[in-house]
C-alpha cells in the first residue's frame, strides 16, 4: 500500500529530507522585478536577501496554480492509493484553495485528502515529516490523514524577527499591526495561533531573543521532533540546535534555510524554532 504525502514550499523541509521520505514539494512563486519565479526553484534565498539588503523592490508572492496541483496530483495517483497533501494556513495563502481546485480538476485514480494545517513553515514541516515517516512504515491513507489531523495540536512554533517591516508590507501580521509604534529597539517574538500571526512577546536584545526560543524548547515534556529555520544566521540555528541537543538528539534536530516565500515576509536575521510533542504544548 502506498500514501504519497505532498506539500509546498512554505514547508521549508530540507531538501535531503524530502528526498528520502519521498515527499513532493509544490512550489509558491514569487514575483520579483515584473517576473514571476518558482520558490527555490527559479530563484535562490539568497537572492532574495540580496535584495532586502540593499533596499531593493520588496518581492510578492502568490499560490501554486490549480494547474500546478492538478499536474502533481495526477502524476502520483498512478502510483498511489492515496495522497495526503498539507499545506501552510489557509489564513496566510490561497494555496489550500488551489490544492483543492486542482484535485477536482482531475479524474481521481486514488483518495486525495487536502489539509489545512493551519500553521506555516517548521510547524507545517514537523507535521509533512510525520506523515511522509507513517507513509514509509506502510501506514494506509485514512490511517495517515486522521494521525496527521490528530498532530496539529501537537505542534507548535516560534519565531524571533529582527523587524516587522516587513510581515507589515506582506499583510501577514494579524493583531501585530497594532504593536507597530511600540517595538522599535526591540526584537519580536511570533507564533501562529488558529492560523494567523499573532505577538507573543518582546526581547529587548537579539541574544535575550534567543533564550525565548530555548525556552519555548524547554516547555515540551517529550518532544519528537525539532526543526530549526533561519533566514541569514545558520550559525545561530546550529548554536540554538547544539544548546536543544541536552533535551533531545542533535543528529535528530533539523536545521534549514528559510525559503524566498517566508523569507520575502520575514526579512534577514529571522529563526523559527517548531516542536513537536506527544501531547499538546503547555
Amino acid at each position: 500500500m502506498t500514501v504519497r504525502i505532498v506539500t509546498d514550499s512554505t514547508a521549508d523541509i530540507p531538501p535531503d529530507v524530502a528526498r528520502e521520505l519521498g515527499i513532493t514539494v509544490v512550489p509558491l512563486y514569487v514575483l520579483l522585478d515584473d517576473r514571476v519565479r518558482r520558490d527555490r526553484v527559479d530563484i535562490s534565498e539568497e537572492e532574495i536577501y540580496r535584495r532586502l539588503a540593499v533596499g531593493a523592490s520588496i518581492p510578492t508572492t502568490t499560490q501554486p496554480t490549480p494547474v500546478d496541483f492538478a499536474d502533481v496530483y495526477q502524476r502520483l495517483s498512478a502510483e498511489a492509493d492515496g495522497i495526503v497533501s498539507l499545506h501552510i494556513s489557509s489564513k496566510l495563502s490561497g494555496t489550500c484553495s488551489s490544492a483543492t481546485r486542482g484535485r477536482e480538476m482531475i479524474v481521481r485514480k486514488c483518495p486525495i485528502e487536502v489539509v489545512d494545517s493551519q500553521t506555516v513553515t517548521v510547524g507545517l514541516g514537523l507535521l509533512v515529516v510525520a506523515a511522509a515517516r507513517l507513509a514509509a512504515k506502510g501506514k494506509g491513507f485514512a490511517e495517515v490523514a486522521a494521525a496527521v489531523r490528530q498532530m496539529m495540536p501537537t505542534i507548535d512554533l516560534l519565531c524571533l524577527v529582527d523587524t516587522l517591516e516587513y510581515l507589515a508590507r506582506g499583510g501577514r501580521l494579524g493583531r501585530g499591526r497594532a504593536l507597530m509604534g511600540s517595538i522599535l529597539g526591540v526584537k519580536p517574538l511570533l507564533s501562529v495561533k488558529e492560523g494567523v500571526v499573532v505577538p507573543v512577546g518582546r526581547a529587548r536584545t537579539r541574544t535575550r531573543g534567543l533564550d525565548w526560543l530555548f525556552d519555548f524548547v524547554c516547555r515540551f515534556d517529550d518532544i519528537q521532533d525539532v526543526i530549526i529555520a533561519y533566514s541569514t544566521t545558520p550559525q545561530e540555528a546550529h548554536e540554538l540546535a547544539d544548546r536543544i541537543a541536552p533535551m533531545f538528539p542533535r543528529q535528530r534536530i533539523m536545521v534549514t534555510g528559510l525559503g524566498c516565500v517566508l523569507g520575502a515576509h520575514c526579512g534577514p536575521g529571522t529563526i523559527f524554532v517548531g516542536v513537536r510533542g506527544k501531547e499538546a504544548p503547555r
